[in-house]
């Protein structure tokens, strides 16, 4: 093994290539621990922005290797995960364990199955409206299908198949009874169609300062690329404000203000809830090291803080201390009831998590807010630019 490869892709126009390629950078640097050299490789080639991350199995020191182990995609996912979310990126929820087939990843480019070129012609016979199910079998055999039969089931077979298909693997509504009872006007048929996924619309992305990265070393490629970009960031910003009726700017300054303060206030609140968990977790833990050895501290004072009886029990004695020292530090004067902390805990927890519903949410909210408003700015400082260049050709003249 000489190296090794990952890919990291990320969800089309929420990222720019140099954003993508410092978090693959990054990504390295963690997940080798510095230790390996490694190249990040952004390709904008796709509709989404990925990373060609590969890093060397030898050290730099070249007197160890990186151990491939159990459960490494599991490891780079999670990485990856974490690296997206504290830059305030999307991940993938909920990944599939599993990949898909070549077909269904191509979805409605798959060129259909077998079956499916059966059930479309039998679609196209009912059409016809058959008197009965023989003359059904007819018009297939006229559109090229074979039939034969095999003890009570039908078979169908195309041009060019090997093996023929049973009627009854057809699946719900296209089996044998189910063609019978549609023919003598018991059943409607209905014909199977493909589910379509609709694709979600397209998200608002900041403008790309194209003359900063062209100033920056960037070549007449990436100004034509940020160029088209940049239409097409505007026309979606301008859908954005229109549908959301935030057309004048000052509302459009409004809504984002009170978009960031809400986002900002569940921040809070989630915080809150997380600080209190933490306190009771400590003070949960204190409270049973406290009980369970009372006795022995008890009798330690008894003793006159004997050396020797402290050598014997220092453990006990440690945790009673420590857990005296916590209370003082937390200011509790009574000790509350283990049972009472862990209902307390079990409804901060049921808060925070209805709480991080809300606040993914406006999160969302508030960065299409806040892209809208950069973009609506950066525009307007634009035009502001080109006013003051057209005053100073003017005064030249």
């Amino acid at each position: 093994m000489i190296a090794y490869h990952v890919r990291q892709s990320f969800k089309p126009g929420e990222i720019t290539p140099e954003e993508a390629n410092r978090l693959g950078v990054e990504f390295a640097k963690r997940f080798t621990k510095g230790n390996h050299a490694f190249v990040v490789c952004t390709h904008i080639d796709k509709s989404h922005v990925h990373n060609h991350i590969i890093w060397s199995a030898v050290n730099a020191d070249c007197d160890r290797k990186f151990r491939n182990f159990w459960g490494s995609t599991r490891a780079v996912r999670r990485l990856s995960d974490t690296i997206c979310i504290e830059n305030g990126l999307s991940i993938v929820e909920d990944p599939k364990p599993h990949g898909k087939s070549y077909n269904k990843w191509l979805g409605e480019q798959a060129k259909p199955s077998h079956r499916e070129q059966l059930r479309v012609m039998i679609d196209n016979a009912l059409s016809q409206s058959p008197t009965d199910f023989e003359e059904l079998l007819k018009l297939l055999q006229e559109y090229g299908c074979e039939v034969s039969k095999r003890g009570k089931s039908y078979r169908l077979k195309l041009s060019g198949w090997e093996k023929a298909a049973r009627m009854d693997s057809l699946g719900e509504g296209y089996g044998l009874e189910d063609l019978r009872a549609v023919l003598s006007g018991k059943k409607a048929h209905t014909p199977r169609k493909k589910t379509v996924t609709q694709a979600e619309p397209p998200k608002v992305n900041l403008l790309v300062d194209i003359q900063a990265k062209l100033q920056a070393g960037k070549g007449a490629g990436y100004a034509r690329w940020a160029k088209v970009f940049n239409l097409k960031q505007m026309a979606q910003t301008m859908n954005y404000l229109s549908e959301n009726n935030l057309l004048e700017y000052a509302v459009l300054e409004e809504k984002a203000a009170a978009a960031t303060a809400h986002h900002n206030d569940l921040s809070a609140q989630i915080k809150a809830a997380e600080k209190r968990m933490a306190e009771i977790a400590v003070l949960r833990t204190h409270i049973v090291n406290y009980a369970k050895t009372r006795e022995v501290y008890v009798a330690y004072r008894k003793a006159g803080y004997s050396k020797k009886f402290r050598e014997e029990h220092e453990e006990e004695i440690l945790l009673h201390q420590a857990a005296k020292n916590a209370f003082d530090e937390m200011g509790v004067k009574k000790l509350p009831k283990v049972k009472e902390l862990q209902t307390e805990y079990a409804k901060l927890l049921e808060e925070k998590k209805k709480t991080y519903v809300e606040y993914r949410r406006s999160r969302e909210k508030m960065r299409e807010l806040l892209t809208a408003k950069a973009n609506v700015d950066r525009v307007l400082k634009m035009e502001v630019e080109q006013d003051v260049e057209k005053e100073k050709d003017h005064g030249q003249r």
